[in-house]
């Protein structure tokens, strides 16, 4: 019976890991669609080379810095066959499957901020960022919320109440994600020509919405192993976080609908806003309060991309910061207020800790973004020269364009 279960858990964590693993085509599907033709082929080469870069950094530094465990021993210490002194693996290696899992949250972060510098950086200073951020970033942060490292999450549970309760990640990944990346836009600039002299923003239409649709669909497919599958057991699988997470998606959807006005852009995103808000609570909050959730989530991404792009200048492309940073934070924030008990919740949370934590994230990971893009800045420049962005990131930096073969003249 024990290995049955055992089996069962690595069985139903991989299944996780592969659905999260899969949303990483929608990164980079979304941000194929929104960028103009001549810089899809780098926002498909980014996303992968990101995830490989990932992979390694999160394997060497990143796993260790969050949780302590370093993956040099033998292959039977790994499988769970053999003692090892201090850190003990699971049986049939579920310990193994559970860094999988946590891969494909770290390796989110560069996803996310792919996004919102697309169309003008560098392709290997990103690389770096990546290393940096998905190596020591991330998973500093990640240890404090989710291993309760530094005794952090003890001090907001004594001076709040209870700790930040993040279940799947509306701070520890999406908020991260997207903080980090306001930090790297405002280092990278505004794309060649985005704004007129007197500042009036000069609309970049989209390459291909059909591209944007299927990028969205992937993401939101996935993000069921991304929400219900962070419970990382069979024993501690919850269907009220499919319901919640199923909820908080329809109120994205129809809130972003009626106040963007029937943009697609907006509607695809919509989905996502929801879901990213409902990760924090996904496990506590009643459905209805997961819908008002993901309804807000949808407002305020729709509200806050305008302001971004029109407002304030930041060009953001797939508006990241307002996804990710913004409804992220608002996410679990509102865990704080509809996981009440008073609201039909199931408790355990308080506004004020909540409230505490998001702070905390934003803060940090908006400092982070500064200094990592900021140092790679100074040392090798981020950003395109004018020539190289004018001809598109696809032919500037990959010699090669998305349709190869229309670029050829006929002979």
């Amino acid at each position: 019976m024990e290995t049955a279960s055992a089996g069962g858990d690595v069985f139903f964590l991989l299944m996780g890991a592969i659905l999260v693993f899969a949303m990483h085509a929608g990164f980079a599907f979304l941000e194929v669609g929104t960028v103009r033709h001549k810089s899809q082929v780098n926002a498909m080469v980014k996303i992968i080379v990101d995830f490989a870069v990932s992979t390694i950094a999160y394997f060497f530094i990143g796993y260790s810095v969050a949780y302590g465990v370093d993956f040099l021993v033998s292959a039977a210490v790994l499988q769970g066959d053999a003692p090892a002194e201090g850190y003990e693996f699971g049986p049939q290696g579920i310990s193994l499957v559970k860094f999988f899992f946590l891969l494909t949250f770290a390796a989110a972060i560069p996803a996310i901020i792919s996004g919102g510098i697309a169309e003008r950086a560098k392709f290997w200073p990103q690389a770096f960022a990546t290393a940096a951020i998905v190596g020591l970033v991330y998973p500093f942060f990640e240890g404090i919320i989710w291993n309760g490292n530094f005794g952090v999450q003890d001090w907001i549970e004594a001076t709040f109440g209870a700790p930040l309760h993040d279940f799947a990640g509306s701070i520890v990944v999406h908020a991260i994600g997207g903080w980090v990346a306001l930090g790297a836009v405002l280092m990278l600039g505004h794309r060649k020509g985005r704004y007129t002299a007197d500042g009036k923003l000069v609309g970049f239409p989209p390459s291909s919405i059909p591209w944007l649709a299927l990028g969205s669909w992937l993401l939101c497919i996935g993000w069921f192993g991304f929400n219900v599958m962070s419970a990382q057991s069979l024993e501690s699988i919850s269907g009220l976080v499919a319901m919640n997470s199923l909820l908080a998606m329809a109120g994205g959807i129809l809130a972003s609908l009626i106040v963007g006005k029937n943009d697609p852009g907006f509607i695809h995103n919509g989905a996502l806003a929801g879901l990213v808000a409902v990760c924090a609570g996904s496990d506590i909050m009643h459905p209805l309060g997961s819908l008002a959730v993901g309804a807000g989530a949808g407002v305020i991404f729709v509200v806050l991309f305008d302001m971004c792009q029109n407002k304030w200048k930041i060009d953001d492309v797939l508006g990241v910061w307002p996804l990710h940073g913004l409804c992220g934070v608002w996410g679990a924030v509102a865990a704080g207020i509809f996981g009440t008990e008073a609201l039909g919740g199931l408790g355990g949370v308080t506004f004020m800790g909540q409230l505490a934590g998001s702070v905390l994230g934003a803060g940090y990971a908006f400092i982070m973004g500064l200094v990592v893009y900021g140092i790679l800045k100074a040392i090798m420049g981020i950003k395109l020269s004018e020539e190289e962005e004018a001809l598109g990131a696809d032919l500037s930096i990959h010699k090669i364009g998305a349709n190869p073969e229309s670029d050829v003249t006929p002979r």
